[in-house]
């Protein structure tokens, strides 16, 4: 007896422990009745579902799993897809919830889930002090006592301020409370306080800059499944980090080093900073990702990358490296509309414009005669040449068009298919993969020594970079 009421306890317990490592969540939803509801998660700007549950004729079911759920925000769904309240999932993963959506907000109820009461308790403070603080906003275009009335809105954010401050010191070790560390900015320091005792905009910048992450772990995982975070992230790398690449490299390493010890946001940052680099907004930010292959994805420190998207990245990757700024450009082995050599390297030129095109492309169409156009109109005076590469289209097409647009004084070349089939044979890398040239047209620009100076820019900003490096050298 003895020994059959300590395996019910050992097998209780076990039970106990594996319930516990999985998610039980109750659920009453009225007014729905024999309809399927859903448990909706953030992750980055996107939304996604993580379970779906059948309330039976009571509005009652449940969202049930063996494995936990990753912390973070979550929320439930109607059966129509609409969002109806959020609710926080970390280590308590076992509660209830009982809510009439015809009451919304306030009619929810959590059961058993203390994280869950602070972050309503939360939420109910939040809104109320929101809709005092719009109302307020209102009142300025009307008001006779506009000071009054910013003294007002100014009270009230810090009424919420100090709210969310004291939830902090409370619950330290709460998800809440990381949530509202992570969301936090920094409270520039008064004019007074400045270097000097006057205002002082640099100042300003680096004590934001320097404080904007205050409190956030960049190996908390639950950060990811927020709606905030990725737009913190966006907001920190659009206006406080300088667009060049020596400065963002430091900033993405240092994030993805201290993520490491983490597993989601490791991936989650690693992604983001891929998507965001390997066909950048701005100039010369591939070289980011070049550096992000390099470092980490080309080490083995990224397989969470589908084999597909990893090929992928290699190929963009070896073909960024030989064309980032300041470089030299490879050398393109050429002939001209007669067959003749015309090489790259034998060019001679103040700057040389590289213009990568096919006369079949309708883009090409546009632009080409226009780049022609500054170039007879402009360029060609300052010293400037045009190598024109035709990339496909074939060559009576090619030399048709060029002859039917009077697209004298360039240099017009094509590689010879011998050439090609020569280079496939040796394995070297063209020079399509060695330009980057996946699409047409595509413009280069080159410095008397052959540097690439800029790429993948339209004909007017390249107009643009040739003015003020021909300023610069004429004033050195």
């Amino acid at each position: 007896m003895k020994k059959l009421l300590l395996s019910s306890l050992l097998s209780l317990t076990i039970a106990a422990a594996f319930s516990q490592q999985g998610y039980n969540i109750g659920l009453t939803l009225k007014p729905y009745k024999n309809e399927k509801v859903y448990l909706g998660y953030y992750y980055g700007k996107l939304k996604a579902l993580a379970d779906s549950a059948v309330l039976d004729g009571n509005s009652q079911g449940s969202f049930k799993g063996t494995t936990a759920l990753p912390g973070g925000i979550y929320f439930i769904v109607s059966p129509s897809r609409q969002i109806l309240f959020e609710l926080l999932l970390d280590k308590e993963q076992q509660f209830t919830i009982e809510a009439d959506t015809t009451q919304l907000p306030s009619g929810v109820v959590f059961k058993g889930s203390k994280d869950n009461a602070l972050f309503q308790q939360y939420t109910r403070f939040a809104n109320q002090t929101g809709t005092a603080i719009h109302k307020a906003n209102g009142e300025m275009a009307t008001a006779t006592n506009k000071k009054a009335v910013e003294d007002k809105v100014k009270k009230l954010n810090e009424t919420m301020q100090h709210y969310r401050d004291s939830l902090i010191d409370k619950h330290p070790e709460s998800l809440l409370a990381a949530l509202l560390q992570a969301m936090k900015e920094p409270v520039i320091p008064p004019a007074s306080k400045h270097p000097g005792g006057k205002y002082d905009s640099n100042f300003a910048y680096r004590y934001f800059k320097d404080n904007f992450w205050d409190g956030v772990e960049f190996n908390d995982d639950r950060l990811v499944r927020t709606p905030f975070f990725e737009s913190k992230l966006d907001k920190y790398y659009d206006r406080l980090v300088s667009p060049d690449p020596d400065s963002i490299k430091p900033e993405v390493d240092y994030m993805l080093l201290y993520a490491r010890s983490g597993k989601e946001m490791y991936k989650f940052l690693m992604v983001k900073f891929v998507q965001q680099y390997i066909n950048p907004k701005y100039m010369g930010q591939d070289a980011v990702f070049v550096h992000l292959f390099e470092k980490f994805i080309n080490t083995g420190e990224a397989d969470f990358f589908s084999k597909e998207y990893k090929e992928y990245m290699t190929k963009r990757a070896y073909s960024l490296m030989a064309n980032q700024l300041g470089l030299p450009a490879a050398n393109m082995k050429m002939v001209d509309t007669s067959g003749r050599p015309a090489n790259l390297y034998d060019v001679k030129g103040e700057m040389i414009v590289l213009c990568f095109w096919d006369p079949t492309c309708s883009h090409c169409k546009e632009v080409v005669p226009k780049v022609d156009s500054i170039f007879q109109a402009k360029w060609k005076a300052q010293g400037i040449k045009v190598y024109g590469v035709m990339v496909d289209g074939g060559k009576d097409l090619w030399t048709k068009y060029i002859r039917d647009n009077n697209l004298k004084d360039w240099i017009h070349v094509y590689q010879l298919p011998a050439q090609q089939e020569a280079e496939q044979s040796a394995g070297q890398p063209s020079y399509r993969q060695l330009y980057d040239v996946f699409q047409t047209p595509m413009l280069y620009l080159l410095d008397k020594d052959k540097r690439i100076v800029a790429k993948k820019l339209d004909y007017l900003q390249l107009n643009e970079i040739i003015d003020l490096k021909l300023k610069k050298s004429n004033t050195n």
